[in-house]
């Protein structure tokens, strides 16, 4: 007969067989078999968050990098606590297993008072994630486990929650049951009369214009050789870094700029490749693209989902673009009078910004000189990371700008916590504000606790900016709600034993950001943006608030 383990065991089993290097967690009742499976094994790192919103949310950032993410919750309001990190996860396309334990099959759904039961906890699961599922038999718990994994790494990828009741954790089940991982199904070839086609409608164009989404992340050389071709090239916030800023071709991220506007305006040919051309990126769609436009995507149900198309290409980013790419020889598009147009227009979009950035403008360029070449900015939804972190901070290559896509606050510190996790020999620059940093704040101490390599910048303005900025321009100027009270960061982050800098004159950004930044392991600065001047953003350029 088999070797008898338990599900629990099982479970880690799996996950070391997928090389999961770590787990994101809050240990519970409802959970506790599987953690402790995974701590007597002692192969794969459980990170103890403070909270399941973070523990969800450092997964999605180690799954943006290593191609798997992987939380542990708790069950009933230890899961409802995960879900706005989940959402998240799914605007992001990130491949996250989420697990939660449940309360034994005997109380499930039954609404009894039991322990951590909540009524219907899979139909907020399935509403938060790509997928849910419900282990509800112990010799399938595997196989289950496989499949979810398999569908959180499909493309388009995301989040998928299995649930497994605590008596099923614990339950036996046979060794032989822990089968081999399974792969992911590759996309399908790309034809090449739809290769051929495209470059034929591309190379009719006078001068295409490549619009660069999240999908195509893994297209870096392909879209090198594109731009070094001719096509001019501009990315959402996600694709930054697909082509690096410095390249001649490159539009950035300035599809809010009117130089940009403009010179957008005189392309003949817009390819759409992986974007959701999201609405604060396209000004609610009011954003002019040049037609014919083409769109590749893996998802069908993307198809003119924003924009009409004049095609839509079911295909592979990656794939596709580099069969593009494989086409081009040399020069195809433009010449040097066009490379200076789109130069100028560059300039004048971070002209513009650094002007409506001011002193903060100088903090940008203390944090680039001192970070290295391979560093990484993480930020929150604040007003810094939407002026200067979204788009004036420099991006060398892809995931060196991560932010939360879907828009929420809070998510900063974790997601810096998990890009950290799952870089150990890079350093992470996490941008957050006051206001941001609060729906996360006890994750401060497993930023000391786990001495990840993070540079944290808290933009302190004593409330929400953001909100401020849009009241003055949508509200009249009327202010409500808006005052928050907030702690001394400086003092609170050396009371959980990290070393800490305050900044009250824009002339010490360069002297405290090149010695935070080359201390080694978690730190902490402080910018008290009441001394040195406040940041005015009331959202993406637009008449109206809705």
């Amino acid at each position: 007969m088999s070797e008898m383990i338990t599900v629990g065991e099982a479970i880690a089993r799996t996950l070391e067989q997928y090389n999961v290097e770590a787990i994101y967690g809050v240990i519970s009742i409802h959970n506790l078999p599987v953690a402790d499976a995974i701590g007597q094994r002692g192969n794969i790192r459980f990170v103890p968050a403070r909270g399941e919103a973070g523990s969800v949310t450092m997964a999605d950032a180690h799954g943006r990098f290593s191609g798997l993410g992987v939380a542990l919750t708790s069950t009933g309001a230890g899961a409802g606590n995960a879900v706005g990190a989940l959402v998240e996860a799914m605007n992001a396309g990130t491949p996250l297993l989420h697990l939660t334990g449940q309360v034994e099959k005997t109380w499930l759904d039954a609404d009894t008072g039991f322990i951590h039961e909540t009524r219907d906890q899979l139909t907020f699961l399935k509403a938060s994630s790509k997928r849910a599922y419900r282990i509800s038999n112990a010799n399938q718990a595997i196989a289950i486990l496989h499949k979810a994994i398999q569908e959180a790494r499909t493309p388009p990828c995301g989040p998928v929650s299995v649930e497994i009741p605590i008596d099923i954790q614990g339950a036996s089940i046979p060794l032989a049951l822990v089968t081999a991982p399974l792969h992911i199904a590759p996309a399908p070839p790309v034809a090449q009369t739809t290769v051929d086609t495209l470059w034929a409608q591309l190379r009719q164009a006078k001068q295409p214009l490549l619009w660069l989404g999240g999908g195509a992340i893994g297209s870096e050389a392909a879209v090198k050789k594109l731009a070094d071709a001719g096509i001019t090239v501009i990315s959402s916030t996600h694709g930054r870094g697909v082509l690096p800023d410095s390249h001649r071709a490159s539009l950035r991220a300035f599809h809010n700029s009117p130089s940009v506007e403009a010179l957008m305006a005189q392309c003949d040919f817009t390819l759409v490749a992986g974007s959701r051309l999201r609405s604060n990126e396209t000004r609610s769609w009011t954003l002019e693209l040049p037609s014919p436009r083409v769109q590749i995507d893996i998802d069908p149900a993307a198809a003119s989902r924003n924009y009409l198309m004049d095609n839509t290409l079911i295909a592979d980013c990656p794939a596709l673009l580099a069969a593009l790419a494989a086409k081009a020889q040399g020069r195809e598009w433009g010449n040097g009078h066009w490379d200076a147009q789109v130069k100028e227009a560059v300039t004048l979009a971070e002209h513009g910004l650094r002007e409506q950035c001011g002193a903060y403008a100088r903090l940008n360029d203390a944090i680039e000189q001192a970070l290295p070449d391979d560093g990484i900015l993480v930020r929150d939804i604040t007003v810094s990371g939407s002026l200067w972190g979204s788009r004036l901070f420099r991006a060398n290559g892809p995931l060196m700008n991560v932010h939360s896509l879907a828009g929420a606050i809070g998510m900063g510190l974790p997601m810096a916590i998990g890009t950290a996790i799952a870089n150990p020999q890079r350093k992470i620059v996490g941008l957050v504000g006051d206001g941001g940093l609060s729906l996360n704040l006890g994750e401060l101490a497993t930023l000391a606790q786990e001495k990840a390599n993070v540079t944290l910048i808290i933009m302190n303005d004593g409330g929400y900016g953001v909100m401020r900025g849009i009241q003055d321009k949508y509200f009249g100027g009327r202010q409500y709600y808006n005052e928050l009270h907030t702690p001394d960061f400086t003092l609170l982050a050396q009371a959980i034993g990290l070393q800490a800098w305050s900044v009250e004159r824009a002339e010490d950004f360069t002297s405290v950001m090149t010695e935070a930044l080359a201390t080694p392991g978690p730190s902490v600065v402080e910018v008290r943006m009441g001394q040195i001047g406040a940041l005015r953003f009331a959202g993406p350029p637009q008449k109206t608030l809705y």
